[in-house]
């Protein structure tokens, strides 16, 4: 049997927001779906200060930020203005190209804030990676959850463990925030072929052996593990069927072929790109 892989992350910042990002590495590209997973960590920021990610391009993939702690506006090209709260999914397909901000809302500025959470980007099958743009927000209520014997589990995207998920997702994904009291055990079953755990809080093990925190564990197709909780802890879970080809990554830009990332860096450097609407600065391409 193969042994899990464990990934640790690297340390980033975004905006001046700490983060730790264990995908994409040199010893994994992907996991089903997810080409990338940023953990936003637990930040305080004072009154007058905020997370501000300035208009930016997207192409060929779908990214979800879901909130542990905190809120955040997101705008986009496509008009969208919404308001995401801890819980709640923001869930926006790039397609063809979309342009969008995050940002602290201003009345949390005012006061000062806190945020705690996660951004992951899902590439788009090659047959829908210059589809349509689009948005949509689902609410912490209208995410499906189960809670039994010390174990609480939510289905944020795609389906598991006898849940589904409402967001729109466009290949066979598994996203799940999992919450186990001390002593509480799970069986980790073999519903998609990749799996990979990210250790968020606490201490746990897998099968017999104590999972590094802030570290993505890859497990290996076709086996079943058992997690188990030394304390309370909290885990999120992500999945999926391998992608149908490997992905080009450049900037915000993911693509199955190096000429979609070369015409969407090229619209981008030109100003040939929808624009969030009342938004007038941007990100500039990188060299």
């Amino acid at each position: 049997m193969s042994a899990p892989l464990n990934i640790r992350p690297r340390a980033e910042e975004v905006a001046g927001q700490p983060i730790l990002r264990p995908l994409p590495s040199a010893q994994c590209r992907s996991v089903g779906p997810f080409v990338f997973f940023d953990h936003m960590l637990p930040s305080a920021y004072e009154p007058g200060r905020g997370l501000d990610v300035r208009q930016h391009p997207h192409i060929g993939l779908s990214t979800l930020t879901y909130l542990f702690e905190g809120e955040l506006q997101h705008k986009d090209s496509l008009g969208s203005d919404q308001r995401v709260k801890p819980g709640d999914v923001s869930w926006m397909t790039a397609g063809s190209g979309v342009a969008h901000v995050e940002r602290t809302p201003a009345d949390l500025v005012s006061s000062g804030s806190r945020i705690h959470g996660l951004q992951v980007w899902l590439a788009l099958p090659r047959e829908l990676e210059s589809c349509a743009p689009s948005y949509s927000h689902h609410p912490a209520s209208a995410l499906p959850e189960q809670e039994s014997l010390g174990v609480r589990i939510r289905m944020i995207a795609g389906t598991g463990f006898c849940l589904t998920s409402p967001v729109p997702v466009l290949s066979p994904t598994l996203y799940v925030d999992l919450q186990l009291e001390a002593g509480a055990t799970l069986a980790i079953p073999c519903e998609h072929p990749q799996r990979a755990l990210y250790l968020l809080d606490g201490e746990a093990l897998l099968d017999d052996q104590p999972l590094e925190p802030n570290s993505l564990v890859v497990l290996p197709e076709g086996v079943e593990f058992v997690l188990s909780a030394c304390g309370a802890c909290r885990l999120a879970m992500i999945g999926g069927e391998p992608l149908d080809g490997p992905r080009r990554m450049n900037w915000n830009f993911v693509a199955s072929t190096p000429e979609l990332i070369e015409q969407a860096r090229s619209r981008w450097a030109a100003g040939d790109w929808p624009k969030v609407p009342g938004e007038s600065t941007r990100i500039e391409l990188p060299d």
